[in-house]
């Protein structure tokens, strides 16, 4: 059944870049939290959102932007949502951000369920177009934005911060797979690629950050628990390693007794990963463009 030529229009999925925002909450004084914002709506998908933590202040100049991807192995988690560490920290680093002058976008992305490789890379780069697109009207600086992410949503910033698709700042990894090369048939990699990465070789190295290190890298900060179970050290050594060799910027942190998530490490070794990558990004978005 075709719809009249009248009704295809409204018919058509909707464009974000013309939606009205939704109402905003105060979760706290000098905040403005922006739910369940649409950024890519596609036909036969779900749409997909973002949630945006604002300055509620009128500031001289735009505030910097923070993109903070999620982890959950590319298979589940939640957009916003740092890790059970910081989780119910009080107040949330997306206050914190927030209180140093700063504005936080987390969208979601699909997951291995949903689409293989590179679906969710795909759609962070919509995210991107789409708060470059609404930065005046959200008083954001989206020109440069700092990439920051955790275990898969660290893999999926750091592989977007080398993507020539858009410049950004800097990019924070907690914990982060760097090599997909490495994984077997039934692992989350295999799930995220759709094939296992030995008899597909191209695909995982294609979506291996560590294999597009380059002297055009933007600053990296890698944090990685020197006891990590599920994604060893050796995978944020190596991402380092690489992009030094090529002439690029990058500091490497291992957390002592810390396993993947922090779990392990002592509340003063996660407040620090925390300011450590705070102040990083404070020093990168003041930095000029390379």
């Amino acid at each position: 059944m075709s719809p009249s030529p009248d009704l295809a229009p409204f018919l058509a999925p909707p464009d974000p870049a013309l939606l009205p925002l939704p109402p905003a909450a105060r979760p706290t004084d000098g905040v403005r939290l922006l739910r369940g914002v649409p950024y890519l709506v596609r036909d036969g998908s779900r749409p997909l959102e973002l949630d945006l933590w604002l300055p509620d202040v009128s500031l001289p100049t735009p505030a910097p932007l923070v993109v903070f991807v999620h982890g959950g192995a590319w298979r589940t988690g939640l957009r916003g949502d740092p890790g059970p560490r910081l989780r119910d920290r009080d107040p949330s680093p997306w206050v914190r951000l927030v209180r140093a002058g700063f504005a936080v976008a987390c969208p979601g992305y699909r997951l291995s369920g949903e689409a293989a490789f590179p679906a969710p890379l795909e759609d962070l780069t919509a995210a991107l177009a789409w708060l470059r697109t609404r930065a005046p009207e959200l008083g954001v600086a989206a020109d440069r934005p700092v990439l920051w992410g955790e275990s898969a949503g660290g893999h999926l910033a750091a592989l977007l911060a080398l993507t020539p698709a858009a410049p950004v700042a800097g990019c924070v990894t907690w914990y982060a797979p760097t090599d997909l090369t490495t994984a077997g048939p039934h692992s989350p990699e295999a799930l995220l690629l759709g094939a296992d990465p030995d008899t597909d070789p191209g695909a995982a190295r294609a979506a291996s950050p560590l294999a597009h290190a380059s002297a055009d890298a933007p600053p990296f900060l890698i944090l990685h628990g020197a006891d990590d179970t599920v994604v060893p050290a050796a995978q944020g050594e190596a991402l380092a390693s690489a992009l030094l060799a090529a002439g690029a910027q990058a500091t490497l942190h291992r957390v002592p007794g810390s396993d993947h998530l922090w779990l392990g490490a002592s509340d003063a070794a996660v407040e620090e990963c925390f300011a450590s990558s705070l102040a990083f990004t404070a020093r990168v978005a003041a930095s000029p463009p390379r």
